[in-house]
């Protein structure tokens, strides 16, 4: 829940005000029932967001369309983004594409390989290449973000956790049921609803549905009681990513394993992969090594990090460019055989997905 400046928050609001949190627990019938003939209003513009605006929308239509509010416009995906219908996962998704990028622990021949590909990597990958043509030629156009004043002034690439835009998402917009305000930096509440910074206008509403993510580092920290602990897990450097070998384990508390706390362009099949890995290792499959290991291996993996991913909100690491590598090194830990294709061409230029595993 954000925090607001005294006599500001949702005390002073006479409408009901909650966290998507607590809107997911509801059954389909009481999601219904609850925003039914409501003037709602969301806030936040990622998976959940959008979701839930798109319940609403279909519950109460025209007459009383859902207001979004948008801090920071980003490049969601459109439902479909198969470009042309050239599957992406062939140019971003293949172990090929990943011998463009400088790898933790890659190896002299890897890290020759890396910078010979180099040239390969900018066209293939930045924004002079193929991802400038799908983000001006196709994100703008299928998600029609100039036409709402929503394209995102940051980079593509700046993006590691990238949200999938609910099919007739923007028809719902065009129609009038759905209506997005950007830049839409909420200051607090009134009687009748939000007020934003630098807008006279409030935002009136009869329920506010809060869909602005979660504190993860808090929920880290209050697995202790202990403030040396707490300290100790999230450690002094509010800007630098939870130190977890395997995304998953805290090398100074390896009793201790999270799941969840890295981000990647598919969360769900990279936490779930953990979840057996986190399997093996407690039946005794393997061990994992010493402190000081661990603490190499996590520097390294650190260090790809700062070259080659962005999260400017959440302290989760990234390893959305490396999917293959990342989990060729779980598979190992367990005794699997990383390669999961049938055949050369297959294992090397075929994506790779949750299926294969």
């Amino acid at each position: 829940m954000p925090e607001f400046r005294p006599n500001n928050g949702p005390e002073g609001f006479e409408g009901q005000v909650i966290h998507s949190m607590d809107y997911s627990k509801m059954d389909s019938k009481s999601a219904t029932n609850f925003v039914k003939g409501k003037q709602v209003a969301v806030v936040g513009f990622q998976r959940s967001g959008m979701d839930i605006a798109m319940e609403c929308s279909t519950v109460n239509g025209v007459e009383r369309p859902c207001t979004v509010l948008i801090r920071t416009p980003q490049w969601n995906l459109p439902a479909d983004f198969s470009p042309w219908g050239l599957n992406l996962g062939y140019l971003y998704l293949s172990r090929f594409s990943e011998l463009m990028v400088h790898k933790p622990g890659e190896g002299l021949l890897l890290s020759l390989l890396a910078t010979t590909l180099s040239p390969l990597y900018h066209f293939h990958f930045t924004e002079v290449g193929l991802i400038k043509i799908c983000r001006k030629l196709y994100i703008k156009h299928k998600n029609r973000l100039a036409k709402y004043g929503m394209v995102p002034e940051h980079s593509f690439l700046n993006e590691c956790s990238v949200a999938v835009v609910p099919e007739g998402f923007y028809d719902r917009v065009e129609e009038g049921s759905i209506k997005l305000i950007k830049k839409a930096e909420c200051l607090g509440f009134s009687k009748e609803g939000i007020v934003l910074e630098g807008k006279a206008e409030t935002i009136k509403s009869e329920l506010v549905i809060l869909a602005t993510g979660f504190k993860g580092i808090d929920k880290l920290k209050h697995i202790f009681e202990s403030t040396k602990y707490q300290e100790f897990i999230a450690g002094s450097d509010d800007s630098a990513t939870v130190p977890l070998y395997r995304e998953c384990i805290h090398p100074g508390i390896p009793q201790v394993a999270i799941i969840g706390f890295s981000e990647s362009t598919a969360t769900l099949y990279t936490s779930e992969i953990r979840c057996r890995w986190l399997a093996e290792l407690l039946d005794g499959k393997f061990k994992v090594p010493s402190i000081k290991v661990m603490e190499k291996e996590i520097a390294e993996w650190d260090k790809y990090k700062k070259r080659y991913s962005y999260n400017k909100y959440y302290r989760n690491s990234c390893i959305a460019a490396l999917h293959v590598w990342r989990n060729d090194q779980l598979c190992k830990d367990m005794g699997w055989n990383p390669k999961r294709k049938k055949g050369f061409w297959a294992e090397w230029f075929q994506p790779y997905g949750p299926m294969d595993y």
